[in-house]
Parts: C-alpha cells; structure tokens; sequence
C-alpha cells in the first residue's frame, strides 16, 4: 500500500520533516517515491512552517494512496483559500 507520511530529518533538538509518499513497507526514514512538501514545527521569523503541494497529493490520492493522521490534519491546515 501506498501511504502518504512525514520523514524525519534535521538535527537533534531541531526536527524537520518531509513530507512524503512512500510504500508502507519502507522504514520511516528510507525510501520514498516522492517528496511533496515539508514541514518545519520550529520556524521562526520569516521561516516557512508548512508547505505542501495539494495537487500531487489529489493525485496519489486519487491512485489509492492514504494519509497518515498527522498528514492529514496538516493537509487540512494548509488548504488554500478559494
């Protein structure tokens, strides 16, 4: 199956997480198919906390892909405003 989720990375004290899709199967941190956004929980100043792209991820969607919950709730955080 194919799951949408975050992948950790940054240093220690200072989380950083990509946001993308991957085989279920594939460790947390390895493998992935592709990127389609990040988020970044300690951005200050003019940092940009959340970025992710809606329309790759209606399309892995739409092949069958599923959003963790932690996606999920930023995916809905992130909608544009239309």
């Amino acid at each position: 199956m194919v799951v949408i989720r975050l992948s950790r990375g940054g240093a220690k004290k200072r989380p950083f997480f990509n946001i993308v899709v991957s085989d279920s199967r594939e460790r947390r941190d390895g493998r992935f198919i592709e990127r389609v956004g990040f988020y970044n929980p300690v951005a200050s100043g003019g940092e940009e906390p959340l970025r992710v792209s809606h329309e790759r991820i209606s399309y892995w969607t739409s092949k069958g892909a599923q959003l963790s919950d932690t996606v999920s709730r930023l995916v809905s955080q992130a909608k544009p405003a239309a």
